[in-house]
């Protein structure tokens, strides 16, 4: 068990969603991850070693999806269920850190529930659809449906990682197609799709918490511009990675500091 990693669970309206608590602090912090093709069952160890510098100040919390969804879900009904979770352990006014379609998720969850989000970051994300985002997302939908999961892993790398990054780990993606080849593929296309119900860009100005918004011009997945339209809109301050892409939050190694620095200022 490092740093207190625990994977428990809550009860929710009809279901149940698990979740990894890790962390020595009292200060919550609500971690939200993006779409991948398996959930966090046995990733307790891992993610809490990732998120290693949050362990001493905050509590932290990162939420999977609900286990059973249904076709036509969307990023707004997810937030409903992150907030009920967080309403069911008693927590408000934490740090919430979205990535990817995490941070779609908390914008809503932002915008319906400001009593539970005290500071907002919002990484590799954006407010509405744009031809990016639904290329890539109308890509990983068709590969999943054709069973083509070697393709499948290869895309979602090139679109993510910057180029360096691809050339150092390239021998390892047979065994990251193994390990990222959907478990249930049905699961990860409606939740695929559901990134595409991500429409906040009107609402936004209910958002009233401190925000920062982190970005990666080279985006291959939400688009280049999309973090810049999405820090206008909330009027928030905007850092970007001119040399990244979407997977600058695990290719830059200040990105956690970053993120800490905020939350803790």
């Amino acid at each position: 068990m490092i740093y207190r990693s625990k994977q428990k669970s809550v009860a929710i309206k009809e279901t149940t969603l698990q979740y990894i608590e890790f962390g020595r602090g009292t200060r919550p912090l609500v971690m939200i991850q993006g779409l991948n093709t398996n959930g966090i069952d046995g990733a307790a160890d891992s993610l809490a070693f990732a998120y290693r510098a949050f362990a001493k100040d905050f509590k932290v919390y990162l939420f999977d999806r609900r286990p059973a969804v249904w076709e036509g879900i969307t990023v707004r009904d997810l937030a409903a269920d992150v907030a009920a979770a967080m309403d069911a352990l008693s927590l408000s006014d934490a740090c919430v850190l979205g990535v990817s379609q995490g941070g779609m998720i908390a914008q809503y969850l932002a915008i319906e529930r400001p009593d539970l989000v005290g500071k907002l970051v919002l990484a590799l994300t954006l407010c509405e659809n744009n031809d990016t985002v639904t290329d890539a997302i109308d890509t990983w939908v068709r590969l999943t449906e054709q069973g083509d999961y070697q393709t499948l892993v290869a895309d979602m790398a090139e679109r993510m990682y910057s180029p360096a990054y691809l050339k150092r780990y390239k021998p390892f993606l047979p065994l990251l197609t193994r390990m990222q080849t959907p478990k249930d593929k049905e699961r990860f296309i409606i939740l695929a799709k559901s990134c595409l119900s991500c429409d906040t860009a009107a609402e936004l100005h209910r958002i009233t918490c401190p925000a920062l918004v982190i970005g990666g011009a080279q985006d291959k997945v939400v688009g280049a511009d999309a973090a810049a339209i999405l820090a206008q809109r909330i009027g928030c301050p905007l850092h970007l990675y001119e040399n990244l892409g979407h997977a600058a939050y695990e290719e830059a190694k200040d990105f956690n500091k970053i993120v800490y620095g905020f939350f803790a200022d």
